[in-house]
């Protein structure tokens, strides 16, 4: 019997609610449910459980996979979806999966170090653009994936709350009208759609074999190709000690190796931090500078 962390249970409340706790006490037996459908052996969570919770199995041959469960079922389901449609591109490998459950049965990956394990950020950065060329491919028909639209919709929602005299807007108002002018520009010029990652940083790339590396984690959206730049430019953004000069640096590397217009990924940029900032602000936190500190910094390469 898999015990369930105390601290992932916490989590669960502070995101969901009561409901969620009670998804957690239903776990254990929906694992074995899962090892019996399955056929695997359950080993542990994996540690820092946050959103979801992920279990190391053993198949049985012998290889290693995780299973994948999630109150949010239909965020994973399109994990999954997304998945599918990358395979053979350089992402893991779905090898089963149940929406109704809420669970995924994913490819294991050996030894599974991320790229954030390499210091020399050039190298890290070419090492993203080889990951970042073999990955993306067109929308596929069909599929319901949110659009650009619908992924940065918290800026029209911030609109909407703030949009009377009884409640102040906190948010400069010069940085959400150039983030909105920047989105509609964008969304309005984008030559194809593609199925994006969503969330491709150092973390969500993983060490496969010697000379490999696996994606995990999809959020699948459909949209531009340079908005999945941003989410990697946004970590590990302080190596160096220059943050600004860092980011001139890695996106000079992918316009290079992979074609890309500077101009765009910078717009994207200024719309993300603005994005960020209203998540904020709907989480209830206080923190939103930080959003805007991310806009302010990719603004200075639109001057």
């Amino acid at each position: 019997m898999i015990e369930i962390p105390h601290p992932f249970i916490d989590r669960m409340r502070e995101l969901h609610g009561e409901q969620a706790v009670e998804w957690t006490k239903a776990l254990p037996a929906l694992i074995a449910d899962c090892a019996s459908r399955f056929d695997f052996s359950p080993v542990a969570p994996f540690e820092n459980l946050s959103y979801n919770f992920v279990l190391r199995t053993k198949l049985r041959d012998g290889e290693l996979a995780v299973l994948k469960a999630s109150f949010m079922k239909e965020e994973l389901a399109r994990e999954v979806h997304a998945l599918r449609a990358y395979e053979g591109r350089g992402s893991i490998t779905v090898l089963d999966a149940d929406e109704e459950w809420g669970v995924a049965l994913l490819e294991g990956v050996m030894p599974g170090t991320p790229l954030s394990v390499i210091e020399e950020d050039a190298l890290a950065t070419e090492t993203f653009c080889d990951v970042f060329r073999r990955l993306h491919l067109p929308a596929p028909a069909g599929q319901q994936f949110p659009s650009m639209k619908e992924h940065f919709a918290a800026i029209e929602r911030y609109r909407e709350r703030f949009d009377h005299p009884h409640e102040a807007a906190p948010l400069p108002e010069s940085w959400v009208e150039n983030a909105e002018e920047c989105l509609a520009y964008l969304i309005s010029t984008t030559g194809e759609d593609v199925l994006l990652h969503g969330d491709l940083h150092h973390d969500n790339i993983l060490r496969q074999g010697e000379n490999q590396w696996a994606v995990i984690d999809p959020k699948g959206v459909i949209g531009d190709i340079h908005f999945d730049t941003i989410q990697y430019l946004l970590n590990y953004e302080d190596r160096g000690g220059d943050c600004e000069q860092l980011l001139r640096s890695r996106i000079a590397i992918m316009t290079e190796r992979l074609g890309l217009d500077a101009r765009r990924i910078a717009m994207w940029g200024v719309a993300r931090g603005v994005l960020e900032a209203c998540w904020t602000i709907e989480d209830g936190g206080s923190d939103w500078n930080r959003g805007i500190e991310i806009t302010e910094r990719f603004a200075k390469l639109l001057d």
